[in-house]
């Protein structure tokens, strides 16, 4: 067996269909954090984060492990480990492609938003004036009841409702009971993980195009009252019609054209062409402490054409093109010379969108706010001002903090995301490490 690659620094649980798409938040960051800037100036170094990505790789509970860290606008830092598939020979490094899962809702998030400053839509436009079969919609009495028992809507479903998850829409990963089942034999499942079966998971009716997909959904009850609470949704799929709808182009094609193409961003992808299969790392399920293959890279579904271009889930890319949308965010909507949203835009995007009315308790974003498909900084210990991201299935994990200038990407390939608290923990492995390169610089520089 070839050894796996050390990392370097250059600059347990069974599969479960309500994991398939988690998030990620930034958690409770120390007291130091204002040393930053320091720690920027002095070359900040990640010998904990470094640390911890060797042992992922030496204990086998992952095949590859990767994180890429910058500042501002500057070149980041790549800290690496391990193969594409478990003991193989090719390295993870900056052209390996990983299955971004949810990572996807703050791009297509961002998309929504360019239309905003378009002109085309609004914030809190309803749903219905763009595709009028979601006016009049019913919502369940109960969230896990029988689906004939329901109540009127007492609001419309907004563009904001939609991209902070409080449109009451289901998902199939979350909800329970009858709208769940009702959800699967729609084909309302947008999300790609393999094409063998997986035991215990139904894998519902095939999605359909995209239209149908919102007719399907329109005829659908909603599980929450619009505005009332956050539920984690495919609202973001809806944003992907919506987007087509309104700009004339499918999703990946406005993406291509206002956002990939400009920042050069050109190794992201919802099919991944046939010669990138080799870049494309095994996905994996842990499981009773080995790694089950759930995904190889060369046979991947991932190579298959979607139903249409996911806004929640549907991306594969690198960690250096998801790097230049941090970046983007950091410059407030420019990177390398190129705008692709005003200031303000962007700074909104990020910002906290959740309705007053809407209830986090109890959900993954407690005590944080939310915005255009990321969690986003309330200005709290727990909740940074500044900070903005979302993670995905597979492990993955990224955020910015537009306050200390700070921008960082986690991935590896296990699914579902909670099997380890990497992706959890991400943030926490970055901050630390860089308050204790601003301790150690102070030190240093001291009489």
């Amino acid at each position: 067996m070839i050894a796996e690659k050390p990392a370097t620094s250059s600059l347990g649980s069974a599969f479960s269909r309500r994991s398939v798409l988690g998030g990620i938040g930034t958690g409770a960051l120390l007291a130091g954090m204002p040393g930053i800037a320091f720690a920027r100036e002095m070359g900040a170094s990640f010998p904990g984060l470094t640390r911890i990505i060797n042992e992922y790789v030496a204990d086998r509970k992952v095949a590859g492990m990767l994180a890429m860290i910058g500042f501002g606008q500057n070149q980041p830092q790549m800290i690496s480990a391990g193969a594409l598939t478990l003991g193989g020979a090719k390295p993870v490094d900056s052209n390996t492609l990983w299955r971004m899962y949810s990572q996807t809702k703050p791009i297509t998030g961002m998309a929504t938003m360019m239309l905003i400053e378009d002109g085309l839509i609004s914030l809190d436009q309803p749903l219905s004036d763009i595709f009028p079969e979601f006016a009049n919609m019913q919502v369940l009495v109960d969230p896990e009841g029988a689906l004939d028992n329901v109540e009127p809507a007492k609001l419309p479903i907004t563009i904001r409702q939609l991209q902070t998850h409080t449109a009451g829409l289901g998902y199939t990963i979350i909800s329970k009971g009858p709208i769940q089942k009702a959800y699967l034999a729609a084909g309302l499942t947008p999300g790609r993980v393999s094409r063998n079966p997986i035991p215990g998971v139904d894998p519902g009716a095939p999605t359909p195009d995209i239209m149908t997909f919102m007719k399907r959904l329109s005829e659908m009850p909603l599980v929450y009252q619009p505005g009332t609470q956050w539920s984690y949704s495919l609202s973001h799929d809806v944003l992907s019609a919506v987007i087509e709808k309104v700009s004339g182009k499918p999703l990946d094609q406005f993406l291509q054209e206002r956002m990939f193409g400009p920042l050069g961003m050109n190794s992201i992808f919802y099919q991944v062409p046939a010669d990138r299969a080799g870049d494309l790392a095994d996905n994996y399920a842990p499981f009773a402490g080995a790694l089950i293959p759930v995904d190889p890279g060369a046979t991947s579904i991932f190579l298959d054409k979607p139903a249409f271009s996911f806004g929640s889930t549907g991306l594969v890319g690198t960690a250096a093109d998801y790097d230049k949308f941090l970046q983007m965010l950091l410059g407030f909507g420019t990177h390398g010379g190129v705008q692709v949203m005003k200031p303000e835009t962007a700074k909104l995007g990020m910002s906290n969108l959740l309705p007053e009315t809407a209830s986090t308790k109890g959900t993954w974003v407690a005590n944080h706010g939310f915005g255009a498909g990321g969690r986003s900084g309330l200005g709290t210990e727990v909740s940074p001002a500044g900070t903005f991201g979302w993670g995905g299935a597979a492990g993955t994990s990224a955020f910015v903090d537009t306050v200390r200038d700070v921008r960082a990407g986690g991935y590896t390939q296990y699914i579902p995301s909670n099997s380890y608290p990497f992706q959890s923990d991400f943030p926490k492995y970055v901050y630390a490490d860089l308050i204790g390169s601003a301790q150690a610089g102070a030190g240093n520089t001291s009489p």
